[in-house]
């Protein structure tokens, strides 16, 4: 049986592939980000980016390797050719593959280039200011900063970001609603990325009238990618499903 995605009708709702297209190649690898540009109606990759112990910035999402690459270790406590060395699983579990090692920041941001995908990059843990502006420098200097949008769980990385980038793309990851988010998107000029569970009709129309834009994750199963399409969300970020309506 050959592996695909789930179609589903997005209309004009833009698809952003989770950490690559991670429900047929494995996560937040060099596979799982051309496997997403390669289809034409994800408008984005959605990734992690951590700094390692010698000031290397990696894609990865945990905090430890174990979960997708058996060895236990601590990104942010090992080196970049270290961790580097790291062989990880197949979605299967299982070690084979060659290819399946951890990404620099920029191997993905030059892949996302090559192809013309919007990237959406998630500032894990809490950054110094020094290693936010190094990382946005670093995107703007390979001349792709303007297709980037940050997004964060650590407010305090965003509002960084806003002091030297007023203007950039951004939204304030969060799990639950609560009215007052409002006010901090208002106050730093963000959007919203929100777990898709707790999206509402109403909530979207709060954030649009701040004209702020509304995303949600993580969105796997077809009939709630539609529910979230006729709710009029901005964005669905995904592991599987793929629209039939191509990225503008």
């Amino acid at each position: 049986m050959t592996m695909d995605t789930i179609k589903i009708d997005n209309k004009n709702v833009r698809m952003v592939a989770h950490r690559g297209l991670s429900g047929l190649e494995k996560e937040n690898t060099c596979s799982a980000f051309v496997a997403a540009c390669n289809r034409a109606t994800y408008f984005g990759v959605e990734t992690d980016v951590h700094r390692t112990a010698d000031g290397q910035f990696v894609i990865f999402h945990d905090d430890n390797t174990a979960r997708v690459g058996i060895d236990h270790m601590v990104i942010e406590e090992t080196t970049f050719d270290t961790l580097r060395k790291l062989q990880l699983t197949d979605i299967d579990g299982k070690r084979g593959r060659i290819d399946l090692t951890i990404p620099t920041l920029m191997e993905y941001i030059e892949i996302c280039k090559k192809y013309g995908k919007h990237c959406v990059l998630e500032l894990k843990n809490q950054f110094k200011a020094g290693d936010v502006y190094k990382i946005a420098s670093m995107i703007e200097k390979a001349g792709y900063l303007e297709h980037v949008t940050f997004i964060s769980f650590a407010l305090k990385n965003l509002i960084h970001l806003r002091r030297r980038y007023p203007q950039q793309p951004a939204q304030y990851l969060i799990k639950d609603w609560d009215d007052r988010v409002l006010e901090v998107l208002e106050k730093y000029d963000l959007g919203l990325d929100i777990y898709y569970k707790s999206a509402t009709a109403e909530n979207v129309r709060k954030v649009h009238a701040l004209g702020q834009e509304y995303n949600v994750w993580t969105v796997n199963e077809a009939v709630d990618g539609e529910a979230l399409v006729e709710m009029g969300v901005d964005f669905i970020t995904t592991n599987i499903l793929e629209g039939t309506v191509k990225a503008e």
